[in-house]
Formats: C-alpha cells, sequence, structure tokens
C-alpha cells in the first residue's frame, strides 16, 4: 500500500507538471525557437526509465549487498554468538512487526551493520564480525534494533521511490535543456546534433549532484527516526550507549561500499557544504536527539 501510495502521488506530480507546461504554453515558447519537443511523451519515458532503474537496485539490494560486502547470510547457527544473533534479530522483529529478516554477519573489523530488502517482510539485516566481537551484547541489540527500525519504517523502499522521483526529473530536464541549446544555439535543424548529447550528459550530471542533496536529507532524516525506533524497541541508554561507542571507533575504516553507506550506520567526516551530501547526521547529534526524547 505504501508503494502504491508513493507511486500514485508521483504519477498525479507528472500529470500535474505536463498540464502545468501546456496551461502556461511553455511548449508553443520553445516551438518559436524552433524546439519540436513532445514535453508530455519525455515526462512519461523520464518517469519509466528514472523509476524503474531505482525500483531494480532496489529488487536487487539483497544480492548485491551481499556479493559487495561478502555477507555470510546465517542459515544454520554455528556458535553461540550466532545463535544469540539469530534470537535477538527474531525477537525484535516481532516486536517491530515485521517478518523475519535474513540475518548475517560481514567480514569486517570496523564496528558497523546494515538492513536493506525490497519490503519491510523480506529484508537482510547484516552486522560486522568486528562489531558482534567488541560491542557489549546490549550495544549490539540496540545497533540491530536500529536497523530493524530502518525495515519497519520502510525506509529502503522510501528512499528508492524518492530516488526514482529524483533521477526522472534530472532526465526531465537536461533533455529539456539538451533539446533546446541543440535547436536555439547550435541551429541543429533534423535530428540532434552533437551539441544535445555533450549538454544532456553535462546537465544530467550537473542537475544530478545538486538532486542528491535531496536524497541525502531524507537519509539523514530517517537515521534519527531509526534511532528512535532502536530506543523504543530497547532503551535509551543502549542506544546512546552503542552511538557512543560508535563515536569513539569512527576514525576507524568503515569497509561498506558506496552504494550502502545509506544503509549503514557509519559516521561521515564531512562538514559545511560537504554536509549537505552525508548520508549520516553527526553522531552527537543523533546522542543529543535521544536524550532530549528520553
Amino acid at each position: 500500500m505504501r508503494i502504491l501510495l508513493f507511486l500514485a502521488t508521483n504519477m498525479a506530480v507528472l500529470v500535474l507538471v505536463s498540464v502545468v507546461f501546456n496551461l502556461l504554453g511553455f511548449q508553443g515558447i520553445l516551438a518559436q525557437n524552433g524546439v519540436d519537443l513532445n514535453l508530455s511523451a519525455l515526462l512519461v519515458f523520464c518517469a519509466l526509465f528514472g523509476f524503474g532503474g531505482s525500483l531494480i537496485s532496489l529488487l536487487l539490494s539483497k544480492w548485491m549487498a551481499k556479493r559487495s560486502t561478502g555477507t555470510q547470510v546465517i542459515e544454520q547457527p554455528r556458535n553461540s554468538d550466532e545463535q544469540w544473533l539469530i534470537d535477538t534479530v527474531s525477537q525484535l522483529a516481532k516486536q517491530a512487526g515485521i517478518g523475519m529478516p535474513d540475518v548475517g554477519v560481514f567480514p569486517s573489523e570496523a564496528s558497523n551493520a546494515f538492513a536493506t530488502g525490497w519490503n519491510r517482510n523480506d529484508a537482510l539485516v547484516a552486522v560486522s564480525a568486528g562489531l558482534l566481537q567488541r560491542f557489549p551484547r546490549d550495544e549490539v541489540r540496540a545497533v540491530l534494533a536500529h536497523e530493524i527500525g530502518h525495515v519497519a519504517n520502510g525506509d529502503m523502499i522510501t528512499l528508492s521511490l524518492i530516488q526514482g522521483v529524483v533521477n526522472t526529473f534530472v532526465m526531465f530536464l537536461a533533455r529539456i535543456i539538451g533539446h533546446t541549446v541543440d535547436r536555439v544555439v547550435f541551429k541543429t535543424e533534423r535530428g540532434y546534433g552533437i551539441g544535445y548529447y555533450v549538454v544532456t550528459i553535462v546537465t544530467e550530471l550537473f542537475l544530478g549532484f545538486l538532486a542528491s542533496m535531496i536524497v541525502f536529507w531524507f537519509s539523514r532524516w530517517r537515521e534519527y527516526r531509526a534511532d528512535r525506533a532502536g530506543a523504543d524497541l530497547t532503551t535509551n541508554t543502549h542506544m546512546i550507549n552503542a552511538l557512543q561507542r560508535l563515536r569513539q571507533e569512527q576514525g576507524l575504516p568503515q569497509d561498506l561500499p558506496g552504494e550502502l553507506t545509506a544503509f549503514g550506520i557509519s559516521e561521515q567526516l564531512k562538514q559545511g557544504f560537504g554536509g549537505l551530501f552525508r548520508s549520516h547526521p553527526p553522531l552527537e547529534d543523533r546522542i543529543a536527539a535521544l536524550k532530549t526524547t528520553r
């Protein structure tokens, strides 16, 4: 239902944009300058590709996560740590009202964890071997609860859909700009000239860079929600202690591939303008938020 509602909303936005362009006569203005672009068809085309790529990535997320991190899913627990991990995730999943996720461990000495999956009842929750070995069990439980919170909140789905919206409008605007420059500046009368391709690619890269701030903003916001969920499923103290321990270890390399950093718990050292492109808020801010909502 969440996916259908979000897709319906975004389709409504796409239709609204198309109607507004026609009402304002934008397509007529472009035509007067030699631009014969069908904006409605272009919008549909970009939506199909924008959402298609994002949703395919979401459907492949578990497979990609396991391959890129070397995560070994626990089929049959081989020791007491793995048995405890399975039992803890099972208990937290029941508390959160979601299906039992696959549980895995990936080979890294850094303290990290991530959750991914295409829906809340078919997810993957994985922790690093280093976190499992060094953190007290109460704090490991809090980290797992944080990841379960991401799953229960539908963060992977929503983040992918937001990325689909961003993809759509980046592709749409880049092609309008490329088409306009090719017709008006380079005076191409038939087909597309080199100007279209160069301008479209450069514009798409630039707009994609700017638009990624929206995706990163959502990623940071959902971390606070996942922290709150982790505290509710365990205790505020255990969640705060886990974040403080992560803070102490934040100088260590985190070993998560770039495409998974938004689903992990690692801290990223970015300040100023660079802070707009970080997937996680500063750990100090997350700890402070938990303390104020205790």
